[in-house]
């Protein structure tokens, strides 16, 4: 099948990440634009300079190596606080009756 392009601990890492962002977009937005944050965020990562600090590796921790802790730790955060946004608001614009 050739050579793997992704690990696993990069997918798990990236996917945890930018379900929180969507988390985060759905209960700031509502989950009709649930999908902003994460393409936003993918998007200024492409464009950030090379991360060679912490603000820009926290700006492109999409594209860092697996093992990386600013990356890992982005990860978590986004994970940890779009989750608990979106349990404790739910999504924007739903209503109660």
């Amino acid at each position: 099948l050739g050579d793997e392009m992704a690990g696993t601990e990069f997918i798990v890492r990236d996917s945890a990440g930018l379900m929180g962002l969507a988390a985060l977009g759905a209960a700031a937005c509502g989950g009709a634009y649930a999908w902003t944050l994460p393409v936003l965020w993918t998007a200024v990562g492409l464009f950030v300079p090379p991360p060679t600090n912490t603000p820009t590796r926290v700006a492109a921790w999409l594209l860092l190596p697996p093992g990386t802790p600013t990356a890992t730790w982005t990860a978590l955060t986004l994970t940890a606080t779009g989750t608990a946004a979106y349990a404790l608001a739910g999504p924007r614009g739903r209503h109660v009756a």
